[in-house]
């Protein structure tokens, strides 16, 4: 158990080690602060809020990464499945244009998640014989689209509100560890009795790695958060369109 925790705390150090080595604040007399010790020394609180950031870190990165991954096919697929679509409505060929929607090299287009929405309700009330009216039908297939877009909208942010709240609370998360080791260096200054700089400089140090992870873990999830968003505000909009143009397609069709 000493050992894994050695080993971490020469991991988590050696990101900030050169930056805080550098500060004069923390050298002392003959040398400087040893921050993996000042790491391995670290109290259970301390500890507790610095693998609450890293978790929350590998969280942000990992959503990120998955979200970039599956809006780059998004955006990939619908490329190429907008023209291919729209030749076989202009050419009357319905069940093509589902059976094209459907396809899973189109699984994570969503353009044409609300088509297929829209293509296959109108099937349905075609071959079902229904006796709607034209009206019926068309506000039926609108509703039917909008649900599809509302669906599709929810799918494409999993995960996206998660890297704003991260970005929001990681600096306070990071302020919690600082107080913590604020309240470690004035307990160095009752043990030692003195309020020299080698009482109080783990306790500082250790405050200001805290503050940094805090930071570390906030700025790209806060950048992630805005990429993404603009995303789907993009998409969106193209799911707003291709709703109009359904639309359009089956009252010109039921005309």
């Amino acid at each position: 158990m000493e050992g894994r925790k050695s080993q971490f705390g020469r991991i988590a150090g050696a990101g900030f080690a050169m930056l805080l080595m550098s500060t004069p604040a923390f050298a002392q007399e003959g040398g400087g602060i040893d921050l993996v010790d000042m790491f391995e020394q670290m109290g259970p609180a301390a500890w507790a809020v610095a693998v609450i950031l890293f978790i929350m870190s590998f969280w942000s990165v990992g959503v990120s990464i998955e979200r970039i991954y599956t809006f780059n096919q998004a955006t990939k697929q619908s490329k190429m499945y907008a023209p291919l679509v729209a030749k076989h409505l202009k050419e009357g060929r319905l069940k093509e244009a589902i059976a094209l929607s459907s396809a899973k090299e189109y699984r994570y287009s969503h353009l044409a998640k609300v088509v297929l929405a829209g293509l296959q309700e109108y099937q349905f009330q075609q071959e079902s014989g229904s006796s709607l009216s034209r009206e019926d039908l068309l506000d039926t297939v609108r509703r039917s689209i909008q649900r599809a877009t509302a669906l599709t909208s929810n799918d494409l942010k999993k995960g996206v509100s998660g890297l704003a709240t991260i970005g929001a609370t990681a600096p306070f998360v990071g302020l919690l560890g600082t107080v913590i080791g604020v309240i470690n260096a004035f307990v160095g200054i009752a043990s030692s009795g003195s309020g020299g700089i080698g009482a109080v400089s783990a306790g500082i140090a250790e405050a200001l790695v805290e503050t940094a992870l805090g930071l570390f873990v906030a700025i790209p999830a806060v950048w992630f958060y805005n990429f993404l968003s603009g995303k789907l505000e993009f998409f969106n909009v193209e799911m707003d369109n291709s709703s109009s143009e359904m639309v359009d397609y089956f009252i010109k069709k039921t005309a």
